[in-house]
């Protein structure tokens, strides 16, 4: 193809002993009128190319068809109120409603906020809500452009009026309200210019306290590590709002400390100091009469629930923990308390299992409740009454109303569907990856199709402990409605089963995941599924980087691929934004031993001039301020100039989205459709009548 004209700079480092060039710097800058020609030339480019797709447009209608029909979102109760979003299908996002009860709820409740007038195109969203623990007062927070920069402000639920304050600036933040329902916790980051497209490192976090009607610049600081700048706090609040839990890791590492803090009014007291070491996995669940649950891996790799007297602690006693739920065959996923009720979640071959719980440990009996995953679980102490929400690949939300202390299941019907997904056969199996280890994976495929190999699409994460389930995917609706079939994989470094597959999947060992994406593909053409020039690839952040890795280490598996907003340059992505964050599962590139095994799998520098690499359409979002842009743009640069066969290099640059959450409804559909007709393209998919 005639691909626009990428300058080649003369950038060269020596680092570890490597000389490693990198021509395409310039394109790290994306304000600068350089990147911002090469971006509208390249997307010129995708667009003459699609728009000669003849499928393209049968797509598009498509996927308007699935993404842009009603939908709500799960509903949640929040201390005196229960919320929900809907939208009709006509707006960019979604609007919010508020009511006292369910079935007001149900009926339609009021009006809260309607994201889509926040600005004029549509692509501010919301990123965050949090309302106070007597339900006088809510904060949300906004994202402009799909950047991870949140614009914090007030409102009064009672009336859906804001407050005339002015807006707290966070970003990665967890909004806590302390018990005197006037202030709240947030994460600051400095002076760090809160703007999508900005790429600077962020400074270290800190975690501050604003109460309502006093000005920003005197908000004092709660909690912060300037010796540690890669520490991340997560504070988290009981359900009577007696005690602040102050999560502890370091960027996105599964290991914790944890701190327990009583509150009193705007005040948080002297912290306990439960867990210093960061040794093993912690995720708070609640605190019932001083006694703090959470969940833990600690002697116990598919996870455990316990308890602690904190009273006890408070006294001077040694911490002695009880264990509540042990350790099963299964991994626990993780657990809430409804009433005075556990509900906890494990997965069972990657697939939800909730089970009720006393607080002293009875097994009072599994919910019946099915889906592909839990989407949301919301419930608190004292109140008997859980929200339950799950999904599947035939449905993006199924609600449920859960009595804790029966184990009662009452559906929710709160959207009337007007599109109805294929009948599928799914099916469980499982691969062999290079070092024998069996890969997981479901076959999706529509009833009826010929017992002969079929276009087919593999889909994979692999990364930061991150479980995948047989989930609704608007990608993946569009290819099996097509006639396609389609494959999700249970990839090591994910979190399915247990920390041992997780830690399988990082850092030295991060190879594994690869490797059993590879073994998928071959799989599905050993068994007859598809064949290598029906076989496409898709994954976004983490999973794009899988995606790079499997087309330079595996160039003629598949037909075509996407990564979309992927890792792609391995041995700078800890210099951008929130980068750092990722040494957990990538490991350092300024220490050396790391930096060989970056090296050793770096989609960016494993492309080889003149290899016949498969169509590649790469994705991103000009305001991704998480997986900065670059990472796509070189990866773009570098593919055009090495590609020795005759399949296309692409790339699609959407204006004013960032890593995906808030995405435009219309946007995202458009995206999902060009997706879909670039691999049927190339994998002789046919649209058939639906």
């Amino acid at each position: 193809m005639d691909y626009p004209k990428t300058r080649r700079g003369e950038v060269v480092e020596t680092l570890h002993g490597h000389e490693i060039a990198d021509p395409y710097r310039w394109l790290e800058d994306p304000d600068s009128e350089e990147t911002r020609a090469w971006v509208a030339a390249q997307n010129a480019l995708t667009e003459a190319f699609l728009a000669d797709v003849g499928s393209r447009s049968s797509f598009s209608e498509l996927m308007r068809t699935i993404v842009l029909r009603p939908v709500v979102t799960p509903p949640m109760y929040r201390s005196g109120w229960y919320l929900l979003s809907r939208n009709d299908g006509s707006a960019p996002q979604n609007t919010w409603y508020v009511a006292r009860s369910l079935d007001e709820l149900a009926e339609g409740g009021r009006v809260l906020f309607d994201p889509s007038t926040w600005s004029e195109d549509g692509t501010s969203s919301l990123a965050g809500l949090s309302v106070a623990g007597d339900g006088s007062l809510a904060a949300y927070a906004v994202s402009a452009g799909g950047s991870d920069w949140q614009h914090v402000r007030i409102i009064d639920p009672s009336t859906s009026e804001p407050l005339d304050e002015p807006e707290v600036v966070s970003k990665f933040s967890s909004l806590r309200w302390l018990p005197g329902h006037r202030t709240f916790l947030y994460t600051h980051y400095g002076d760090a210019r809160a703007e999508g497209t900005s790429t600077e490192a962020l400074p270290h976090p800190v975690i501050k306290a604003h109460t309502v009607g006093t000005a920003v610049e005197t908000d004092p600081v709660v909690l912060e590590f300037p010796d540690d700048p890669r520490r991340s706090l997560w504070p988290d609040t009981s359900s009577d709002g007696r005690w602040i839990a102050m999560a502890m890791n370091h960027g996105t590492d599964e290991k914790f400390a944890m701190w327990l803090s009583r509150t009193d009014g705007a005040k948080v007291g002297e912290p306990l100091r439960v867990i210093e070491e960061f040794a093993h996995y912690q995720e708070f669940v609640d605190v019932v009469d001083d006694v703090l649950y959470l969940v833990t891996d600690e002697d116990a790799p598919r996870g455990r629930l316990v308890a602690l007297d904190l009273a006890a602690v408070e006294a001077g006693e040694p911490a002695t923990w009880r264990t509540v739920v042990p350790e099963t065959e299964h991994a626990l996923s993780g657990a809430v308390l409804a009433g005075d009720v556990l509900v906890v979640h494990h997965l069972a071959d990657a697939s939800p299992v909730l089970t009720r719980y006393s607080l002293d440990g009875e097994d009072l009996g599994r919910l019946d409740v099915t889906g592909g995953s839990v989407l949301a679980m919301s419930g608190e102490a004292g109140r008997d009454e859980l929200l339950v929400s799950m999904d599947s690949v035939t449905s993006p939300m199924q609600a449920f109303v859960v009595t804790p202390s029966t184990g009662d299941v009452r559906a929710l019907s709160l959207v009337e569907e007007t599109w109805r997904a294929p009948d599928l056969e799914i099916t469980r199996h499982r691969a062999t990856s290079a070092d024998g280890t069996p890969v997981p994976y479901w076959l999706l495929k529509p009833a009826g199709l010929p017992d002969e190999p079929v276009p087919t699409l593999m889909y994979g994460y692999g990364g930061f402990n991150v479980a995948i389930g047989a989930s609704f995917s608007s990608i993946d609706t569009g290819w099996l409605t097509a006639g396609g079939a389609v494959a999700i994989a249970n990839l090591r470094g994910g979190g399915e089963f247990g920390t041992e597959w997780y830690e399988q999947g990082t850092r030295a060992a991060k190879q594994n995941v690869f490797d059993d994406f590879a073994a998928l593909g071959r799989h599905l053409i050993a068994t007859g599924i598809t064949t290598s020039p029906q076989l496409a690839a898709y994954g976004a952040s983490n999973g794009g980087l899988l995606i790079g890795a499997l087309i330079t280490q595996h160039p003629g598996l598949v037909a075509a691929a996407v990564p979309m907003v992927g890792v792609l340059d391995l041995l700078r992505f800890h210099r951008f934004t929130i980068g750092s964050a990722w040494i957990s599962d990538y490991g350092d590139p300024d220490v050396a031993e790391d930096f060989e095994v970056a090296l050793a799998y770096s989609p960016l520098h494993h492309i080889r001039e003149g290899e016949t690499y498969p169509a590649t359409l790469v994705v991103t979002g000009d305001h991704d301020d998480r997986v900065v842009p670059a990472h796509s743009h070189k990866f773009t640069a570098t593919l055009q100039r090495a590609q020795g066969g005759e399949a296309p290099i692409l790339t699609r640059v959407e204006t004013s989205t960032g890593h995906g959450a808030g995405k435009p409804r219309a946007v995202a559909a458009q995206e999902a459709a060009d997706v879909l007709a670039f691999l049927a393209h190339h994998t002789g998919l046919v649209l058939r009548a639906h």
